[in-house]
């Protein structure tokens, strides 16, 4: 009789806190060095410790969250994009909280990620170390990735897109899809930014930026302010970007801004070459494609920018 009984729930609960698709048996999280499975996330990055491994996760919608003290670990869904971590954060912070020396996501989804109480709330909070994203998706929550100060630090995103990010609704300040403090490098590659619904879509205060072949999508967005924010200033290059700012955009003075927030950075010799930007056919007002308030040497050259964007101005 129970032989013939089918399961029709479509999670089943774990212990912990992890909603786990069926059919994965002793539990979805391996270490691949040991082959062990583990019921819960932190049980799995607690057996790795101070070393170094790998965590592959089997498909599934998980309610779950883990903090990284310490080694180099890697997150690595079985099949790109058929892991979401859903609504669960650490430590009021985010599904995944970093502050060992190396972490590495690839292929892992995160959806819903919001505190009440700070409005912070992210997929991963990078507190120190180096962190390596790829091929991932960050959706509907207050923040994409939240980066604290590590100047020492790089910070690495590659194909990966986030969707309806941001908020300006907390006390706090705004939250961004991707907000990364005084950190050493940041670059981001190939990836999409789409429908921001507050805060800016990528701010950094890192003192070297790589932002190159990603495309900054406000047609559909909400409350978005800068595409690009360096508000202490950078080097390095923003290339080869597609930049369409919305109708709904809240701050629309500029698509990228340099040292809005004090000159802490220089920004000499600072590559702005080969975007292509423009406005949405619903946008009334004219913008301008670069702000800068840092006076510092930028090298701007050949843009594509579309009716009523001005290429430059010193503010």
């Amino acid at each position: 009789m129970l032989a013939s009984l089918a399961v029709t729930a479509a999670a089943l609960a774990l212990p912990g806190g992890a909603l786990l698709a069926q059919g994965h048996g002793a539990g979805p999280y391996t270490v691949k060095e040991t082959g062990k499975r583990y019921e819960r996330l932190q049980d799995a990055v607690n057996a790795i410790g101070g070393g170094t491994g790998t965590i592959t996760i089997a498909p599934g919608r998980y309610a779950d969250c883990a903090v990284q003290e310490a080694g180099d670990v890697s997150y690595v869904a079985n099949a790109p994009g058929s892991v979401i971590f859903d609504g669960t954060i650490c430590e009021d912070k985010a599904a995944l909280v970093f502050r060992g020396f190396n972490a590495s996501v690839s292929g892992i989804t995160f959806q819903n990620m919001n505190s009440i109480y700070s409005g912070n709330a992210a997929g991963i909070r990078q507190e120190k170390g180096n962190l390596t994203v790829v091929q991932s998706w960050f959706r509907d929550s207050q923040q994409g990735i939240l980066g604290n100060a590590d100047p020492s630090g790089r910070v690495v995103v590659d194909k990966s897109t986030f969707t309806n990010l941001g908020t300006c609704a907390y006390s706090g300040g705004c939250a961004h899809s991707i907000y990364i403090g005084e950190y050493g490098l940041v670059r981001v590659t190939r990836s999409r930014f789409e429908r921001g619904a507050g805060g800016h879509y990528l701010k950094s205060r890192s003192a070297q930026v790589q932002i190159a072949g990603n495309s900054f999508d406000d047609s559909n967005g909400r409350w978005s302010n800068y595409m690009i924010d360096l508000p202490l200033g950078a080097t390095g290059q923003i290339t080869n970007n597609w930049f369409v700012q919305g109708p709904d955009h809240e701050n629309h003075a500029a698509l990228i801004a340099i040292a809005a927030e004090g000159k802490k950075n220089s920004s000499d010799g600072l590559v702005i070459s080969g975007n292509d930007a423009r406005l949405s056919p619903k946008v009334t007002w004219t913008t301008l494609f670069v702000a800068d308030w840092s006076g510092d040497r930028l090298q701007i050259g050949e843009n594509k920018l579309g009716p009523g964007i001005k290429r430059f101005e010193k503010i």
